[in-house]
C-alpha cells in the first residue's frame, strides 16, 4: 500500500508526480516520510532572550509613526519605534512601505525577523498586526524545488497521511521501544510533521532517526555476516614463536597500539574465515611495521603475501622498508611495477609462480592477467582510495580467497568509518611512535611571505629540504590564488644557489616519479609542488613546508600535506600561508596550529564541512539518511551499529515473528539474496 506509486494520493496527476521526482518522491512511502528539514519557532519570546543574529517572533506596541524613506529603484525602507515589555526597539521593513497606514501607534503587533541585539533592531519579514499569534507554534519548513512549493507540499503530505496513515507499520520490536523509550512509528511521522512543541518534534526525530540508523546498520552486518559465512577462507596456520621472535627482534619496541592491531589481523589470520580489514593509522604511525609482521605471520605458514599501492615511488619506497626488515630473517621480496621489463619481469613472475617469491610488493601492475602467485595468502592494498573496487577485486582473485587488508594514513572519524565501511572489520594505530617531535606549525599572512623565505633559507643552510604546495597548477581569472608555475618562477629568482623543483598533476608519472627521485636525492632542494605530494612520499631530510592559500584547503588535507616532513630526527616546520575571509577558514588556520593529532582534525573537520565534503561527493559512497546526521547523531548510530551486530548474530533474530518486519526490510533490499556481496 505503501510501497504503491505517488499518484495513488488523491489530487496528484502525472505531472504532479513528475514535479515530485526530483525531490526524489516516488512513492506514497516516499510522501509521508519526506521530512521537514528544521521548524520556525513562531513563538513570541522575550528581549532578553535573544541572541544577536537570531530568527525570533517579539510581540509588542507601536511607539512612533512609521518612516518611510525610498531609494533605489522600486526600494523602500519602513522603520518604527515598537515597545515589548520594558525594551523599546526599532522595527525595520524593506520593500513594505505600503503597510504605513495601517501601522498605528497603540495598535498591537507580532513581528518575525533577524535580531540585531547592537543595535536593538529587528529587521521584520513576516507581520500580523492586531492579534497574537497562537503559543507553541512550531512551522515545519521542507525542503523544495521546481514547480513545488512548501504550501503544495505540505497539502499533498496532508492528503497522503489522511489516505494511507493507518498503514503505517511499526517496524521496531516492542523491547526495543521501551528501551529506548521510544514513541510509535506512526505517531512520530505524524509529530514529525505536525509538532505542537519543541520537545513534540525532538522526541520523533530521535525515533525516526534510531530507525534509519538501525535500518542502515542491519544492512551493513548483515552483509558482514554473509561475507563471513561465504568467503571460502582459509586458516592459516602461523608460527606463533616465528612471529613473536621476529617483533622482539625489531629495532625498536611497538607501541601498545601498534600490538593491539597485530592481535587483531593475526586472529583473523588463523581464522577460517577471510579477513576483511580496514587499517587506518595517522602519518608516521608505524603501519608499514604492522603490514611487515602481518606478511612475515602467512610466510611462516608457507603462503606468499602482496602490497599493492598507487604509485611507482610509493611501492619502491614500501619495497626498500620492507626488504630492510624482512631480508635479513631470509624472505624473498620482490618489486614489480610498470619499469620491470624485459627478461628481468619475465624471470621475476617465474620465480613467483613457483612460489620462490615471500612478498610483492607493486603496483597495478600486480593485477595483470601474466601475474600469477603460488599460493597467495594475503592482500595489503595501501590508499585503497586510489584503486577501484575491480582492480582490489582483480588482486583478491590471484589467490583462493587471500585475507584481504586495505591500509590509509587519511585518519577517518569512528562516525564515518562505522558508517562507510560498516561492512569491514576496522582496526586503528591511534597512537605515535615514542621519541617522534611533533611538527611546528605556524600561520602566516601572505605580507609575511618574505619572513616566511627567510625562515626556509635558514632550514637549507643546514642542508634541509623543503616543499612549497600550491593549490592550482597555473593562474586562473577565476581565482585569486597562488599557482605552482608562478610560484616555482619566483622562488628561483629568490633561491638563486639551490635548485627549484616543480612537480604537478600535468606531468607524465614518469617525470613525476624523476622528479620526486631527485628531490629523494637532494639534487633538488626545493619542490613546488600541487597536492600531488600528498600521499606516501619519504624524505626524511625535508623539514619545511610552506603551503600557500591554506585556507583553500580542508583541516585532513592539510594534515596529510604536513605529514610529508616530520619524518626525519630533526624538527620539522610547517607554515600555513592564508588569508582567510570566513570564519570558518580562520578556525581551520587556528585549529591547525593547535594539534598534530589527525583524528582530532578529521574529526573536527567533520564537523566544519560534513561528510560530503570530507570525503568529496562524488566518490564519498556516504548513505544518504531523511533525518539522520552522522555528525550530530553519532551516539545514536553507534548503539544502532551495536544493536544491529547483536541482532543479526542470533538466531532467533532470523525466526522470530516480532522482527518480521525488519527481516522483510533486508529482503526488499536485496541483502539476503547476497546480490551486493563484492
Amino acid at each position: 500500500m505503501l510501497n504503491s506509486p505517488v499518484t495513488m494520493v488523491k489530487g496528484i496527476g502525472e505531472e504532479k508526480a513528475k514535479d515530485l521526482q526530483s525531490l526524489g518522491i516516488f512513492t506514497v512511502k516516499d510522501l509521508i516520510e519526506y521530512f521537514p528539514y528544521r521548524y520556525e519557532d513562531y513563538r513570541p519570546k522575550d528581549i532578553s532572550e535573544l541572541k544577536h543574529d537570531e530568527r525570533a517572533t517579539i510581540e509588542g506596541i507601536i511607539q512612533s509613526e512609521p518612516v518611510v524613506r525610498f531609494f533605489g529603484r522600486k526600494k523602500s525602507k519602513l522603520s518604527l519605534k515598537v515597545l515589548a515589555g520594558n525594551v523599546l526597539f526599532t522595527a525595520v521593513f524593506f520593500n513594505q512601505h505600503f503597510l504605513k497606514t495601517k501601522l498605528v501607534i497603540g495598535s498591537k503587533v507580532t513581528l518575525t525577523g533577524k535580531w540585531d541585539q547592537h543595535r536593538l533592531t529587528l529587521t521584520v519579514n513576516e507581520s500580523k498586526i492586531g492579534a497574537s499569534v497562537q503559543k507553541d507554534v512550531y512551522e515545519p519548513v521542507y525542503s523544495v524545488g521546481g514547480k513545488v512549493t512548501v504550501k503544495s507540499l505540505k497539502k499533498m503530505i496532508q492528503t497522503a497521511i489522511e489516505q494511507f496513515g493507518h498503514g503505517i507499520n511499526e517496524i521496531l520490536p516492542e523491547y526495543f521501544l521501551k528501551k529506548y523509550k521510544l514513541l510509535e512509528r506512526k505517531y512520530s511521522i505524524y509529530k514529525l510533521h505536525y509538532p505542537k512543541s519543541f520537545e513534540d518534534a525532538k522526541q520523533a526525530r530521535r525515533r525516526m532517526v534510531y530507525e534509519e540508523f538501525l535500518l542502515f546498520q542491519l544492512k551493513m552486518q548483515t552483509l558482514k555476516k554473509f561475507h563471513r559465512e561465504n568467503s571460502g577462507g582459509t586458516a592459516i596456520a602461523y608460527k606463533d614463536k616465528m612471529v613473536n621472535s621476529f617483533i622482539s627482534k625489531l629495532p625498536f619496541p611497538l607501541t601498545s597500539a601498534q600490538q593491539r592491531v597485530v592481535d587483531e589481523i593475526l586472529a583473523d589470520v588463523c581464522s577460517p574465515i577471510r579477513m576483511n580489514r580496514l587499517l587506518q593509522g595517522d602519518v608516521g604511525s608505524g603501519k608499514t611495521v604492522v603490514a611487515a609482521i602481518s606478511l612475515y605471520a602467512v610466510v611462516t605458514a608457507r603462503f606468499q603475501g602482496a602490497l599493492m599501492v598507487p604509485t611507482e615511488i610509493l611501492a619502491e619506497q614500501h619495497y626498500h622498508s620492507l626488504n630492510e626488515l624482512l631480508q635479513p630473517i631470509g624472505l624473498t621480496v620482490e618489486l614489480l611495477t610498470g619499469s620491470v621489463k624485459g627478461k628481468r619481469r619475465k624471470e621475476l613472475l617465474k620465480r613467483l609462480e613457483e612460489g620462490e617469491v615471500d612478498v610483492l610488493i607493486g603496483t597495478h601492475a600486480l593485477i595483470q592477467d601474466e601475474v600469477n602467485f603460488h599460493r597467495l595468502g594475503l592482500v595489503i592494498t595501501d590508499e585503497q582510495h586510489r584503486f577501484g573496487v575491480e582492480q582490489r577485486r582483480t588482486l583478491r582473485s590471484k589467490g583462493q580467497n587471500p585475507d584481504v587488508m586495505f591500509m590509509t594514513a587519511t585518519p577517518i572519524p569512528r562516525t564515518l568509518a562505522i558508517s562507510t565501511f560498516g561492512d569491514m572489520d576496522v582496526s586503528t594505530i591511534d597512537e605515535m611512535p615514542a621519541g617522534r617531535k611533533p611538527i611546528q606549525t605556524y600561520w602566516a599572512r601572505h605580507e609575511m611571505l618574505e619572513r616566511v623565505l627567510t625562515f626556509v633559507e635558514k632550514e637549507l643552510e643546514k642542508g634541509r629540504q623543503a616543499y612549497v604546495i600550491c593549490p592550482l597548477i597555473e593562474e586562473s581569472e577565476k581565482l585569486d590564488v597562488q599557482n605552482a608555475i608562478e610560484v616555482h618562477t619566483q622562488l628561483q629568482q629568490y633561491f638563486k644557489g639551490y635548485n627549484v623543483g616543480l612537480m604537478h598533476g600535468r606531468l607524465h608519472s614518469s617525470e613525476k616519479d624523476d622528479v620526486m627521485q631527485r628531490f629523494s636525492n637532494n639534487e633538488i632542494q626545493i619542490l613546488v609542488s600541487t597536492t600531488v605530494v600528498e600521499v606516501g612520499v619519504n624524505v626524511p631530510n625535508a623539514t619545511m613546508m610552506v603551503i600557500y592559500d591554506a585556507e583553500r584547503f580542508g583541516l585532513s588535507q592539510l594534515h596529510q600535506l604536513r605529514g610529508r616532513v616530520g619524518r626525519g630526527e630533526a624538527q620539522s616546520y610547517c607554515i600555513l600561508l592564508a588569508d582567510p575571509k570566513s570564519e570558518v577558514g580562520k578556525e581551520r588556520m587556528k585549529i591547525m596550529t593547535e594539534t598534530n593529532d589527525g583524528f582530532d582534525l578529521s574529526q573536527r573537520d567533520l564537523e566544519l564541512r560534513g561528510p560530503g565534503d570530507f570525503f568529496g561527493q562524488k566518490q564519498s559512497g556516504l548513505p544518504v539518511f531523511k533525518i539522520a546526521d552522522m555528525i550530530h547523531d553519532y551516539r545514536a548510530l553507534e548503539v544502532a551499529r551495536n544493536d544491529a551486530a547483536q541482532l543479526v548474530s542470533s538466531e532467533y533474530f532470523w525466526k522470530d515473528p516480532e522482527y518480521r518486519y525488519l527481516v522483510i526490510y533486508l529482503e526488499e533490499e536485496g541483502v539476503l539474496a547476497g546480490d551486493k556481496i563484492d
